[in-house]
């Protein structure tokens, strides 16, 4: 499978632009996936080398014959662990695309879809943890509310949250068709794609621990960018940007940003776009995904 059929990237060129790419610097590609956006790094990159971390085994078969670049075949959470075990405590530019690659929405087997039969997995790394499955079928009613209304933003979620459990007493949770066709009792009427979306989302977002390794990966990529060093990440849901906006504006994940004595801002990071960057009507067009893309780009303040 060539990478741009396991991948469309989205605004590679911006993306590419906010790295403000040394062409011997270090960098990392925290979610190599299909590998889109790693091979328009290396155009840019002489002496310079690239790492790209994915935790999928699929993405696996993507990766490019080049001496300057390195796969690590690993959860982003962990990025300042490995980089350790290469060496690397410095890097000049990170890029995060989040999300979901268009290779594992349409890969059946994998659960991802509502668009297609398959097993209710929904894990990035097929080989850990839970699956969705497990999740719908052993989760109590108060977890499962929870995660419906924070993760998917679902509106009834305390409604639908009882009507799981109470269904799966009996009729256990098993593929992707089965769940849409119990989900469609619920959804808005004229709103079921929207809402089956929203009840895959915050499964998936839940299976994978998705909020906490983003938190985990952001705290440990301020710690490894050099002064000027570019932060570049690119979010397909309000809650992934709002932990983005947030550590780049006010220096964390929640509450005010705090200043000094003399009234200078505390946070590690500056803001190098003004809000969030969006993809053109044309790209939109030709890869509708583009469309929820938000781009954000800051740099690393000089202490």
């Amino acid at each position: 499978m060539t990478a741009s059929v396991y991948h469309i990237p989205v605004m590679l060129a911006q993306c590419t632009e906010g790295l403000a790419i040394d062409p011997n610097g270090v960098y990392v590609d925290v979610t190599f996936g299909g590998g889109g956006h790693s091979r328009e790094i290396l155009k840019h990159l002489d002496t310079g080398h690239l790492y790209g971390f994915d935790q999928d085994p699929d993405a696996e078969a993507n990766i490019p014959e080049d001496s300057r670049f390195t796969f690590v075949a690993a959860n982003f959470r962990d990025i300042k662990k490995y980089l350790r075990l290469y060496g690397v405590r410095q890097v000049d530019g990170i890029l995060a695309d989040l999300g979901i690659s268009s290779h594992q929405i349409d890969e059946p087997a994998r659960g991802f879809s509502t668009r297609f039969e398959g097993e209710l997995d929904m894990r990035m790394n097929p080989s850990q943890g839970k699956s969705a499955k497990d999740v719908l079928n052993s989760y109590s009613e108060q977890d499962l509310h929870k995660i419906l209304g924070m993760y998917g933003e679902v509106k009834n979620a305390k409604t639908l949250a009882q009507a799981i459990v109470s269904h799966r007493s009996e009729n256990p949770f098993e593929t992707t068709e089965g769940l849409t066709a119990f989900l469609k009792k619920y959804a808005p009427r004229g709103k079921e794609f929207k809402y089956f979306a929203q009840v895959f989302q915050a499964l998936r977002i839940e299976v994978n621990d998705e909020m906490e390794a983003l938190e985990e990966m952001l705290l440990g990529a301020i710690e490894l960018l050099k002064p000027e060093g570019r932060l570049v990440v690119m979010s397909y849901h309000s809650l992934e940007d709002r932990l983005v906006k947030n550590l780049i504006q006010k220096g964390k994940f929640q509450g005010e940003l705090e200043k000094d004595f003399y009234g200078n801002p505390i946070r590690p990071l500056e803001p190098v776009s003004r809000g969030a960057i969006t993809a053109s009507a044309e790209e939109i067009a030709e890869n509708p995904r583009a469309r929820s893309a938000k781009l954000r780009v800051a740099k690393k303040l000089v202490k």
